[in-house]
C-alpha cells in the first residue's frame, strides 16, 4: 500500500435535516485509509465544537492527524448543500473559514516529503494563505494528484494553470474539463479532443474524467482506457466523485492495469451514489459483484 497525503477543506456538509463531515480532501482520506493506504490529512479546524469533532472524526477512521491545524478566531469550515429530485448536490461554501488560513509549517513540509502522493483540489486555493501553502508544498511533493473542484466564484483561470501545470495526473468532471478547455483556448465539444488539448497543453500524463452516471474515461501516456457506468438508485451524488477519486489513486499507484483501475474507481463511486452521505460503508464483496453483474 502507499503512504499519501491530503491537503485541502475540512468542513461539516450541512443538508436541510441534518450534517455530515466531509470536504473534497477528507473524502478522499477516509476511502484512500479504508482500502489499506497511509493517509494524512493537511488542513485546519477552529477551536470550536465542530471542529473538535471533525479532529475526533479524523482520528477514528486511523487518517493521520499530526497535520490537522487550529486557528483560534475563524470557525471551523461549513457548506450548506441542497439536493434536487435526481440527488444531485448544489453547495453554498462559507467564507472564511478556518481551511482558508492553512499555515505553511514544518510538520507540513515533512508529511509531504515522505509521501509517495499528494493530493489536493482547487477550492483550498480560493483565499491567500491557504494557496500560498499549497504552492509551497507542491515544490516539495514527489507525485502531485490535483482534483479540480470548480465552485463559483472561487477559482481564476491564472490558479487552474498553475495548478495543472503542477500535476502529475489530473481529475475533472465532463463539465469541468469543458469549461476549463474553452477558457484556454479550445474549440472542441470532443471529451477525447478536450483531454488530449489538457494533456498536451499541461504536459500531464494521467488525466480522468468523469461523466455521472455514464462513467469515466482515464488517459495515461497518450492511451484512452473507458467505463460506460453502473446501474444505481440514485440517494445522493455527495462525495461519490471523491470515493472514485480514491479508488483509482489507490489502484494506480499499486501498479494495476489501467482497465481494471477505473472499473474499479466507477464501482465505488456508484456504490457511494447509492448510498447516504459521503462516506458509507462500502465492502469489497459489493464492488466485485458490480464490477462483474
Amino acid at each position: 500500500m502507499s503512504n499519501i497525503t491530503c491537503f485541502g477543506e475540512v468542513l461539516w456538509d450541512e443538508f436541510p435535516e441534518h450534517k455530515k463531515i466531509g470536504g473534497a480532501p477528507l473524502n478522499v482520506a477516509i476511502r484512500l485509509k479504508s482500502f489499506g493506504n497511509n493517509v494524512s490529512m493537511i488542513s485546519k479546524i477552529g477551536a470550536d465544537k465542530d471542529g473538535r469533532e471533525i479532529f475526533e472524526f479524523i482520528k477514528e477512521n486511523e487518517v493521520n492527524t499530526d497535520g490537522i491545524q487550529v486557528d483560534d478566531k475563524l470557525k471551523t469550515g461549513n457548506v450548506k448543500v441542497v439536493l434536487n429530485a435526481k440527488g444531485s448536490a448544489s453547495y453554498s461554501i462559507m467564507f472564511p473559514r478556518a481551511w482558508d488560513n492553512i499555515d505553511l509549517t514544518a510538520i507540513a513540509e515533512k508529511i509531504v516529503k515522505s509521501s509517495e502522493a499528494f493530493v489536493y483540489g482547487s477550492l483550498v486555493a480560493r483565499d491567500e494563505t491557504s494557496k500560498n501553502t499549497l504552492y509551497e508544498l507542491l515544490k516539495v511533493a514527489k507525485y502531485k494528484i490535483f482534483d479540480v473542484n470548480l465552485r463559483e466564484p472561487h477559482y481564476t483561470k491564472a490558479v487552474l494553470l498553475h495548478l495543472m501545470n503542477q500535476a502529475d495526473f489530473i481529475k475533472f468532471n465532463d463539465d469541468e474539463i469543458f469549461e476549463i478547455s474553452a477558457m484556454f483556448g479550445s474549440k472542441s465539444k470532443s471529451l477525447d479532443q478536450s483531454i488530449l488539448f489538457i494533456a498536451e497543453k499541461t504536459n500531464t500524463k494521467t488525466i480522468c474524467v468523469t461523466k455521472g452516471k455514464h462513467g469515466a474515461i482515464l488517459y495515461v501516456e497518450g492511451k484512452l482506457y473507458h467505463n460506460s457506468g453502473y446501474l444505481i438508485t440514485v440517494v445522493d451524488t455527495v462525495g461519490a466523485g471523491d470515493s472514485f477519486l480514491a479508488g483509482l489513486i489507490s489502484n494506480l499507484l499499486n501498479n494495476e492495469d489501467p482497465q481494471k483501475a477505473i472499473d474499479y474507481a466507477c464501482a465505488i463511486g456508484a456504490l457511494v451514489a447509492s448510498k447516504a452521505g459521503a462516506n458509507p460503508k462500502i465492502e469489497e464483496e459489493e464492488v466485485h459483484k458490480m464490477i462483474t453483474s
